[in-house]
């Protein structure tokens, strides 16, 4: 697995202001919303690990959605009282990037958490690269049914 490390500052304008400055993208106009390739989805600042393709489902938010991260310990949890709610705020663990929010109203087969992330804190990486690009140790997990 590659390490993560933050790189020196790559990011465009959206990606920075979400990333990096807690922002949130417009539903609907964004690039992962509507995504239904199969693969993995990391943090935009680091490579690490966050997402797969397995566990995203359309919530109808206009936002990419999960029903988990791939690994329990790949994002935190953070109370959130900014904008005039209580929230709970999730960010990617190594790269401390603001990826969006959790909210317990996702699938109920699925465990029932519904995480509303930003796809200007993501990359995706096809299942088809998965191994090129130094995540193979995913790729079983990404052909689970």
């Amino acid at each position: 697995m590659p390490s993560y490390k933050k790189p020196v500052d790559s990011l465009n304008e959206l990606q920075h202001y979400v990333a990096c400055g807690n922002g949130t993208e417009p539903p609907f106009n964004n690039l992962y919303w509507n995504h239904k390739e199969e693969g993995l989805y990391v943090d935009i600042q680091t490579g690490e690990p966050l997402f797969s393709s397995k566990d995203k489902f359309d919530s109808g938010t206009g936002w990419p959605s999960f029903t988990r991260p791939v690994q329990p310990d790949a994002v935190v949890e953070h109370r959130d009282v900014s904008h005039g709610m209580v929230r709970v705020e999730v960010r990617s663990a190594i790269g401390d990037s603001h990826l969006g929010h959790v909210f317990p109203d996702g699938p109920d087969r699925e465990g029932g958490m519904r995480y509303c992330i930003n796809s200007a804190a993501l990359h995706f990486i096809p299942k088809e690269e998965l191994k090129t690009q130094g995540y193979e140790a995913f790729m079983a997990q990404d052909e689970r049914d």
